[in-house]
Parts: C-alpha cells; structure tokens; sequence
C-alpha cells in the first residue's frame, strides 16, 4: 500500500516511541543517563562530577595547598577518584561524618603500552581485560576509546574518542558448536579492530593525541579504556526497565552527587559532615592511590576534622560518632537463573534499593547498621530490599569492608538491583536509582 508523504515510516514510528519512553521517565533516571554517557571512564566521571558540584556552588581545593577551615563545600579529585564533603556552619571539632562511599570504575579494558597492532590487512589494538567483564557482552559492539594522556611536562589530557572499535564475532559457520558454549580466550580473542592497513604505518596512540589536541611526542604515558557507544534507553511495557553501560556503578556514583548537591541546598547550621567518596579501581581490588584500600578518605577526614579544631581525642570521638553508606550494585533475581539465588530472598528490579548481607563480611552490613538503614529509608518513604546470596554462590565484595577496616565507622552496604551485571550494557529499574538518592539525601541531612 502506498503511503502519504506525511506519513511517518515503521521504523521513526518506533524511534517516537521509544524516545516518548525516556522523556516520560522519572528525572532522576534521564539524569542518571545523561552522567554515565558525560563518563566514559573514571577520570570522565569526576571531571563531569566536579562540573556540576562546582556549578551548584562547590570550589575545588588541591591536596598540595593548605585549606582554610570550617564550614563550606569543597572537593577534591585524585586521579579518576573524587570526594566532596559539606561542612555546615555549626560543626565543630567533634562533628561526625555521614560518608556515602561509591566507586567510579567498571569492568573494561585498558589498552596496552604499544597499542597498535593488527594482521592480516587488520589494524587491532593492544588491550588488556580490566576487572570482570562479561567478555560475549562486549562482542558486535561500536565501541570507543577513553580516559586520560599525561603529558612530559606533567600536565594531563581527558580523551573520548567516537565508536572506534569493535570485538567481532566468528561467524557460526566457522564455529558450528558456539550456541553449545562460548569460550573466549583473552588474549587471542580479545583484541578488537579499528581500521584497515599495516600496523607499521598505523598509530593508535597518535589517533588519541590528535583528538585531543597534543603532539603525540609530548605523550608520556596513558590510562585509556574501551567503553560502550550506545546511549542509555529506557524501555519495557510500562517504561520499567533502564539500559545503559557502567551502571555498576555511576548509578550509586549519580546517586551521592545529586544528594549531595540537594544537601548543600538544604544545609543545615547543625548536623553531621556530609561526604561522598568516589573511588576508583575497586573492580581489580582498591590497592591503589585512589582506591578505597589507599589514605584518601582517610587523610581528607582528618584534614577537614583538623580545620574545625580537633585534636587526637576530638577526632575519635568524631569517627565513632560517624556512619558510613557503602553503596554498591547488586543482584536482582534473575527469571531464567532463580536457582542461583537464595530461595527465600529474592529482589526485583523497582522494588527498592538493597540492603546486602554477608556473614563473612564480603558487605559489612551488620545489625545495628540493617536497623540504622531501616529507619533511614522508613522516614524518606523509601521501600528497600534485603539481599544475601546463596550458599553455594560466591559473594562478591565492596569498599565497604575496606573503608570500616581503616577508620573503624560503622559501614552498611547497599546498591541498586540490576541484571546482566558487569556486561557492556547493564539492567536495571527507572525507580531504584531515585529511591536510593532520596534516602542518600536524607542521610547526609543527618537522618539516623
């Protein structure tokens, strides 16, 4: 049948669809997609962090300068990690801490020193595998480079190319048994293309400096990783479900920006010290300068604790009088794997944020803190989940158990359920990121 000019084909019919979708969902959830698609990588996602904190009033402060004290907001950035914290016109040297602790790394690849490569009329790229990731997830996928060069006099270049590059898949024909079961060898699998030629002639790392605006001379060294293309969606029947790369874990990074910024708005001239941590490289285990195993938080408390007056005795009474929300995503029940989940706690996606258990303390959750989070979300209106794995299935951890160990706060971890955790592309509800932010919000006003 013939169509009017006017008429719109199938496929934009759909496109309006789908975009009514996103537009019609919670704000928080718009936001939440427009910061991870601003943070291709770690040092993205605190610079587009320090963005919005510094529009909403927050000054940038440097570890090498001596900070005036008392109140104010203020951050500071530590490589791809960044903490910012409001001191609110009555603290004084005893003034606790509420600490929401966040991590701002995901399950990638990092690329190589002597990146170019390719055979066979292929140019590929050097990578190596960054944490967990879901390695099928990342296949057929247009893909792009990110993350910062540091240049030979010291000062450094934030990089985000446009899809670049692509894992490709071998064809079932070549590979009649692959439905039967993937393997992927990380090494010889796992070196995506990114154009045509001889690799002799072919400079990756030149390709980056260009789109940055530097010689590639001037490179000294890079932190770069592969990060997914497509844009955030929201989708299913109801407009229930949301898309999107990193959720784990911008999603609880996004929360504890928007809550802070909310806190500062509302500040108290009494109240606890809000905070948010957001560190990186918690997916390889937090062993680093930046990572929640490393002295930021621990020297930022003790610099802010130290500028409101205190001294030794003051600065104890501070930390055992502080609380600290690790959130971090988790586990939603998964409908075709429900045997891989504990049977009598099983989470679902916009049921609310979890609060995740362990009696191994993989979460530090114990129960003076479960009741401290209950009654927190209980005067914010927010519904939560309890959530513990099964017994036979290996708990993954957090920062939470690393940032009680060094300061001895009282810790809980929570985070928002998803599906397909650690893939290129995670799942999870258009509620549960706002529910978090509202009871974060509450948290840093001082609600206990």
């Amino acid at each position: 049948m013939d169509r009017e000019p006017d008429d719109p084909t199938a496929s934009s019919v759909v496109h309006i669809w789908l975009n009514r979708r996103m537009t019609r969902a919670p704000v928080h959830i718009q936001d939440l997609g427009a910061y991870v698609s601003a943070s291709p990588s770690s040092f993205h996602a605190v610079a587009e962090a320090g963005r919005r904190l510094a529009a909403a009033g927050f000054s940038e402060l440097t570890e090498q300068d001596a900070w005036e004290g008392g109140s104010g907001r203020h951050f500071v950035i530590r490589d791809g990690a960044l903490i910012a914290w409001v001191v609110p016109s009555g603290a004084g040297p005893t003034t606790g801490f509420h600490i929401l602790g966040a991590h701002t790394d995901s399950p990638s690849f990092k690329l190589k020193p002597k990146p170019t490569t390719g055979r066979y009329g292929w140019l590929q790229a050097g990578v190596e595998v960054y944490g967990g990731p879901l390695l099928n997830s990342w296949l057929d996928r247009e893909l792009a480079l990110a993350g910062r060069l540091t240049l030979h006099d010291g000062s450094e270049r934030l990089v985000a190319t446009g899809p670049l590059l692509r894992f490709p898949q071998l064809a079932i024909h070549l590979d009649r048994a692959v439905n039967d079961g993937l393997a992927l060898d990380k090494q010889r699998h796992m070196n995506p293309v990114w154009g045509l030629g001889d690799p002799s002639g072919a400079d990756l790392l030149g390709l980056l400096a260009t789109g940055a605006g530097v010689d590639p001379q001037d490179i000294g060294g890079f932190d770069v990783v592969v990060a997914d293309t497509q844009e955030p969606r929201v989708f299913g029947a109801q407009g229930e479900f949301f898309a999107s790369g990193r959720l784990d874990n911008l999603s609880s990074v996004h929360a504890g920006l928007t809550a802070l910024i909310a806190a500062a708005v509302d500040q108290q001239a009494e109240g606890p010290i809000a905070v948010l941590a957001a560190f990186d490289h918690e997916e390889v285990g937090s062993g680093s300068r930046s990572g929640a195993s490393g002295p930021f938080l621990e020297d930022l408390l003790l610099r802010i604790s130290l500028g409101l007056g205190a001294g030794t005795e003051e600065r104890l009474r501070a930390l055992a009088s502080s609380f600290c929300v690790s959130a971090d995503a988790g586990h939603a029940v998964h409908p075709n794997y429900a045997e891989r989940h504990d049977p009598a706690n099983l989470p679902v996606l916009n049921g609310g944020p979890l609060l995740k258990i362990n009696a191994n303390q993989r979460y530090t959750t114990d129960a003076p803190g479960a009741a401290h989070w209950a009654a927190l979300c209980r005067g914010a209106g927010v519904p939560y989940q309890e959530f513990v794995s099964n017994n036979v299935m290996p708990c993954g951890s957090t920062i939470g158990p690393l940032t009680a160990t060094r300061l001895g706060i009282r810790t809980v971890d929570v985070g928002t359920p998803l599906l397909s955790m650690h893939s290129a592309r995670e799942l999870c509800g258009t509620e549960d990121p706002g529910h978090l932010a509202t009871a974060v919000t509450a948290f840093f006003g001082g609600a206990r």
